[in-house]
C-alpha cells in the first residue's frame, strides 16, 4: 500500500483508515470535486473553442 502498489484492494485501505480513526476519508474518496487530476483530464476532453472568422462571419449557411 505505502508504495502505491494499484493491485491493492480498496478494502484494505478502508481497514487502514479505520485503524488510525480516519475512516471518513474515504466518503472524500470518491467526490469528484476534489479531483484535480480528474477534472483536468476532463477538461481537455472537452471541444476546443471555434473561433469566428474575420469579419463575423462563422462561415455557416
Amino acid at each position: 500500500m505505502e508504495k502505491g502498489d494499484a493491485r491493492v484492494p480498496i478494502h484494505f485501505f478502508a481497514r487502514a483508515l479505520h485503524v488510525f480513526g480516519e475512516i471518513k476519508a474515504l466518503e472524500h474518496l470518491l467526490d469528484t470535486s476534489n479531483d484535480e487530476i480528474g477534472l483536468t483530464l476532463m477538461d481537455e476532453n472537452l471541444p476546443k473553442r471555434v473561433r469566428s472568422r474575420p469579419g463575423g462571419s462563422s462561415g455557416a449557411m
